[in-house]
């Protein structure tokens, strides 16, 4: 294998992820392995870098890196860029180390207080394929962003912490009992539009999967796709703004994106799904490229 000009990083709490890369934009290699940031103290990174990528990673090859191991508990804390703001800002962190290390910062948002880390790279990455495009980017996972771009900036989002819910109440509180593996369209339909038309019941439709189960045998399958039409559909109502006679893109290729599209079509609102790893490493290579630059 020919050796790169540059590497890219996506190191998330949880996975890291490399791509070696030629000038013109050419993938040679991918790696990735479980070390995250979440298993990594400060002095963790380089090995755990080193040990993914061995003889690739050289002290003259530059690496672009995004995600959590910019984040205050990562390898370098990146300072935020505060919206309105391109996605990608040129004032790029570099680690305490003997590689050529660049860690992308996140963006903020002041009022109300917000933050991403990792999202604007993708962000970039979608705006870099797709020139001029204004609109809303929805980015599902465990916290959902909802971004407003517009003249190539973020102009201002919105964070639901819709996964992180869906996993507290499934795992921790007495639907434990009611959900299990499995799906059920027509009740993820059903309770989607149930909470749009009245959002002020959240908390009273949560419990009546409970009770559904109990009293009219309600599966847990049923049971899964009730909640998580219940969650989604809460959410959707309160970014309501955001999607309202926008244009929107998904970002991500699961079926957790899915069901945003379908939610969305439920509201008239023809969403494109976009795929996750295309638009992070072009917004990796956009950085490259204004580093380069600069």
């Amino acid at each position: 294998m020919r050796k790169p000009d540059w590497i890219a990083v996506d190191w998330g709490t949880t996975h890291l992820r490399a791509w070696a890369m030629a000038a013109d934009g050419e993938v040679l290699s991918t790696a990735q392995s479980d070390n995250g940031m979440g298993k990594l103290a400060r002095d963790g990174f380089e090995p755990a870098l080193r040990a993914l990528l061995g003889d690739v990673l050289t002290v003259d090859i530059p690496v672009m890196a995004c995600g959590m191991v910019g984040s205050r508990q990562g390898w370098v804390e990146a300072p935020y860029a505060q919206v309105p703001c391109p996605a990608l800002a040129a004032n790029l962190a570099q680690p305490e180390t003997s590689l050529n290390v660049h860690v992308i910062p996140g963006v903020k948002q002041a009022d109300p207080a917000d933050v991403m880390r990792g999202e604007e790279t993708q962000i970039a990455g979608f705006l870099a394929l797709n020139p001029n495009w204004d609109g809303v980017i929805c980015l599902p996972g465990t916290h959902t962003k909802w971004v407003h771009v517009s003249a190539d900036e973020i102009v201002s989002f919105q964070t639901a912490m819709t996964g992180d819910l869906f996993a507290a109440i499934s795992g921790h509180t007495v639907l434990r009992h009611s959900v299990t593996d499995g799906w059920d369209e027509a009740n993820f339909e059903a309770a989607l539009d149930s909470i749009m038309s009245r959002p002020e019941r959240f908390a009273a439709q949560l419990f009546a999967i409970r009770a559904e189960g109990l009293l009219n045998g309600l599966g847990g399958p049923e049971a899964r796709a009730r909640l998580s039409g219940t969650l989604i559909g809460a959410e959707l109502a309160a970014a309501k703004p955001y999607w309202l006679g926008q244009q929107v893109a998904v970002i991500g290729d699961g079926g957790l994106s899915r069901l945003y599209i379908n939610a969305l079509g439920a509201q008239s609102v023809a969403a494109t799904q976009v795929n996750a790893d295309r638009v992070t490493l072009a917004g990796l290579t956009a950085a490259y490229r204004i580093w380069k630059d600069t």
